[in-house]
């Protein structure tokens, strides 16, 4: 078994930052009315820029494969070049197509000259740490000497207002104003584009930062608790989904269908409490001492749970101090499944990190609550 490290990373936003007022200039309004619950929710997420891989026309600018090549081409250089890349491991809640899978597209953007392996990870915010899970096993079991790993989000494209015009022309109140279900549109002013990767190697690099990756952790809480966030489907009384291939083909327009939705009630009431459960966990297995981690990266959706993450944490005896956590999400945005990557890279690159200190990787998914943590040491 070898040891395994993160010897360099890239990240790739596309276009110009995204201030909260031109936020409908690209995405467009909702039968030409602004909403309603933009400046509500804007308000608690604490997101004051993102990036869209939009023009100001609402028209694309760069595919999800595009973006992720481009954050996977921020890795080459004269200790790595692209022809030495053994294995390609991506994941995305929005890639561009059912089929090929993400990591094809990839591969295909990159125009490395020859077959590699491939992996694509699905869901939602942990199909990044899935594809980091990935490249770190092949690369520990000698499988790989080395991997590339990316998670990368193109939410935009799916938030754009003819997305939801015949929605809301179906849901027209009283005074004839058009709305949106809150539980479609509340995510529309939550996320961003962009990609983050990693490049995993069996030995860290002679000059500059490398970061041990000492463990990998994840865990699902689905056998108790019903879906939360869901795409391609609806959610009924039951709690149950129904599929898109179960609706009249009539209905997928009428209902957005293929939007992604978030049931807020139940996303309060467990994605703190089970992410700290899930840590607790991981401290318990690996016999950590949460006083001697140095950086806790956790990603978060919104600014909202900011401090009750915190709070969470120091209930189940990890009260990290707020100097050790490390937070771009009101810069850069809610990137879902590169979130992480997008992160690391800054403070990797931020000059700040010392030898022997422990970085703390915390991802929660609140498609059915399941989370996933990692631990690093600086080398």
């Amino acid at each position: 078994m070898y040891d395994v490290f993160i010897t360099k990373a890239s990240t790739y936003l596309p276009n110009n930052p995204v201030s909260n007022d031109e936020m409908e200039t690209y995405l467009g309004l909702i039968n030409d009315a602004p909403s309603k619950a933009k400046s509500l929710i804007l308000r608690n997420n604490k997101i004051t820029t993102r990036y869209y891989a939009l023009d100001k026309e609402g028209n694309p600018t760069h595919t999800n494969a595009q973006l992720t090549a481009k954050a996977v081409e921020g890795l080459f250089d004269e200790n790595f070049k692209k022809e030495d890349m053994k294995l390609l491991s991506v994941g995305t809640t929005s890639p561009d197509q059912m089929q090929p899978s993400h990591a094809s597209m990839v591969h295909g953007e990159l125009n490395i000259g020859k077959s590699i392996e491939i992996n694509t990870a699905t869901g939602l915010c942990n199909s990044g740490m899935n594809a980091l899970n990935y490249g770190f096993l092949s690369v520990k079991a000698g499988v790989n000497e080395n991997a590339v790993c990316a998670g990368s989000e193109r939410m935009s494209a799916w938030m754009t207002a003819d997305k939801f015009n015949h929605e809301a022309e179906n849901l027209k109140v009283l005074e004839e104003r058009p709305i949106v279900a809150f539980k479609r549109e509340f995510l529309r002013w939550m996320l961003s584009d962009g990609a983050g990767s990693f490049l995993l190697q069996n030995k860290p690099r002679e000059n500059g930062i490398s970061l041990r990756i000492d463990f990998i952790d994840f865990y699902s809480y689905a056998h108790e608790i019903e879906a939360c966030m869901y795409a391609g489907c609806d959610k009924l009384e039951d709690g149950s989904l129904k599929s898109w291939a179960d609706y009249p083909s009539d209905e997928w327009l009428k209902q957005s269908i293929f939007a992604i939705k978030q049931d807020t009630k139940i996303l309060d009431k467990y994605i703190l409490v089970k992410g700290a459960e899930s840590l607790r966990s991981s401290f318990d297995k690996h016999n950590l001492d949460p006083e001697k981690i140095d950086h806790v990266l956790a990603h978060i959706s919104s600014g909202y749970f900011k401090d009750g993450l915190k709070e969470e944490f120091a209930k189940k005896g990890m009260d990290f101090p707020a100097e050790k956590w490390f937070y771009n999400l009101s810069e850069v945005g809610n990137i879902g499944a590169g979130s992480i990557f997008i992160a690391l890279e800054e403070l990797m690159n931020s000059g700040t990190l010392k030898k022997g200190e422990q970085v703390l990787l915390c991802v929660p998914e609140s498609g059915r609550f399941a989370y996933s943590c990692a631990l690093l040491t600086v080398c």
